[in-house]
């Protein structure tokens, strides 16, 4: 570990590949700052982290469906004279059902989690990030942000599309600065995901395990990503090659038709 100590912010943290990333973060000599909505895991982690690496850990339970969480978390850290050299936008989740049919605070609070806070997050802390110029940021996407959206999980994949443009643009403008601005897009990930969609039995028939990936394998794979500069990550082999034969090779109306057609056949599954 390098004697400048760095901090890492990490939404989501919980578990999955929030968690995942405090690991990996810790293990390169990172502090954490752990932000989630579930204390006593977050808690939990955090005395893990310290024992097993010997960093320092800030715990700050939050929910980021408030719209006014992002600006506490970073006052929070200024008043705490932590500087966020690192920040993963990990938190996000999916609805399952027909738009049309959910109510509409559910989808406006997963636009404001998964879009409008991480986006917000970014503008706080960037401009610390430049000043000191040296900064990670890491944007949880999603393979599906690549494809047209899907029946039944209507704003996932345009939400996870804009990420990707969001972060490849802000790459882009951060070239000069120090500052990396990377996005990772996983596909199939073990970690809760899929149980609080509620379509774990869904993607239990749908998704042969050869295409699953364990939440550590994402976390690391993006984490090396990042500390190489790199804009775009796509974690497994099999991911990259469906991005690119899916996303880029086929016709437009082609890729809308399969993902029409896997969707009918994931909506039968759901009933």
């Amino acid at each position: 570990m390098s004697e400048e100590r760095r901090t890492a912010l990490i939404t989501g943290a919980s578990a999955g590949i929030g968690s995942a990333f405090a690991r990996v973060f810790a293990e390169h000599g990172f502090d954490v700052v752990l932000t989630a909505r579930r204390d006593e895991r977050l808690a939990t982690l955090a005395a893990e982290l310290e024992r097993s690496f010997r960093v320092r850990t800030t715990v700050l339970a939050a929910d980021l469906a408030d719209p006014h969480t992002p600006r506490r978390l970073f006052d929070e850290t200024q008043a705490r004279g932590i500087a966020v050299d690192a920040l993963v936008n990990n938190a996000g989740y999916g609805l399952r059902g027909a738009f049309a049919s959910t109510r509409w605070p559910d989808q406006a609070n997963l636009l404001t989690v998964m879009a409008t806070a991480a986006v917000h997050l970014c503008h706080l802390y960037l401009p610390g990030m430049i000043e000191r110029g040296y900064g990670r940021i890491i944007n949880v996407a999603s393979v599906m942000g690549l494809f047209p959206g899907s029946p039944g999980m209507t704003l996932y994949s345009p939400v996870k599309s804009f990420l990707v443009q969001f972060s490849e643009s802000l790459y882009a403008e951060t070239a000069a600065t120090g500052v990396h601005v990377t996005v990772t897009c996983p596909g199939y990930t073990h970690t809760e995901f899929q149980a609080k969609a509620g379509i774990t039995d869904v993607t239990d028939k749908a998704a042969p395990s050869f295409l699953w990936m364990s939440a550590e394998d994402v976390a690391r794979g993006a984490f090396d990503a990042a500390m190489a500069g790199k804009a775009r990550h796509v974690p497994g082999l099999r991911n990259k090659i469906g991005a690119v034969f899916l996303g880029k090779l086929l016709p437009r109306r082609l890729v809308l038709s399969v993902v029409r057609r896997l969707s009918a056949d994931l909506l039968e599954l759901r009933s």
